[in-house]
């Protein structure tokens, strides 16, 4: 079992949430990875150019809807500061919580009072989160320009097994529209963002992970 199936395989609430956590649609069906013709051929200026505006935003926030394999859906609010740092708070009555503190993703159960830590560069959050996004190393799993979305497909066969994340963006504006989680099982989980805000402040203990309640974590971590 690689490390990526490893990470997703045995879990039962919280992997529909962690799934959702990487995971941004404007619509409930995703775009497959199939459908990116162009999955050979390298990215071109403009997409480029739309990797590095997302990646020079910093921070953002807004709300989310979740849509998962199933169909269901669940929605809250969502908090990103580059490189690494990531949280959801999931509406009730999901008790759910996802934080990346930059090194590790934790999936806090509220009701339960349990978390479950997961290195964060195991998982395809990590690209969607890192400092820059260059669309000229391997990790690029097809690029498609469209008139109105360019999307672009990641994935790390090594790390992450057949599990991808695709990200959608407006090609006039650069804004990221949404992004999808393809899991190993080739089940998509997609969220569709709104009321998006970038450039704000965050407090530090917004992206706290709470590993003195983590069965066999230290209190903290280098």
């Amino acid at each position: 079992m690689s490390n990526s199936d490893a990470f997703l395989s045995g879990l039962t609430v919280t992997r529909r949430d962690l799934l959702g956590a990487f995971a941004i649609a404007a619509t409930a069906s995703a775009i497959p990875l199939g459908a990116h013709a162009q999955a050979a051929a390298p990215a071109s200026g403009t997409a480029q150019a739309i990797a590095d505006h997302f990646s020079g935003v910093t921070t953002m926030q807004g709300e989310f809807v979740q849509f998962g394999p199933r169909g269901e859906q669940t929605g809250g609010k969502f908090f990103i500061q580059r490189p690494g740092k990531l949280r959801f708070n999931y509406d009730d009555p999901s008790p759910m919580r996802v934080i990346a503190d930059g090194k590790n993703v934790a999936i806090g159960n509220t009701k339960l009072k349990t978390w479950d830590l997961y290195p964060l560069s195991k998982t395809p959050l990590s690209l969607l989160l890192a400092q820059h996004i260059d669309l000229s190393a391997g990790m690029v799993k097809g690029v498609k320009e469209e008139s109105d979305l360019t999307t672009i497909a990641l994935g790390n066969n090594t790390v992450f097994g057949n599990s991808t994340i695709t990200m959608m963006f407006d090609p006039k504006t650069y804004d990221l529209r949404q992004w999808t989680i393809t899991d190993n099982q080739g089940k998509d989980t997609s969220v569709m963002i709104f009321n998006v805000k970038t450039g704000v402040q965050f407090d530090d203990r917004v992206f706290r992970v709470p590993y003195e309640t983590i069965p066999g974590t230290p209190q903290s971590r280098d």
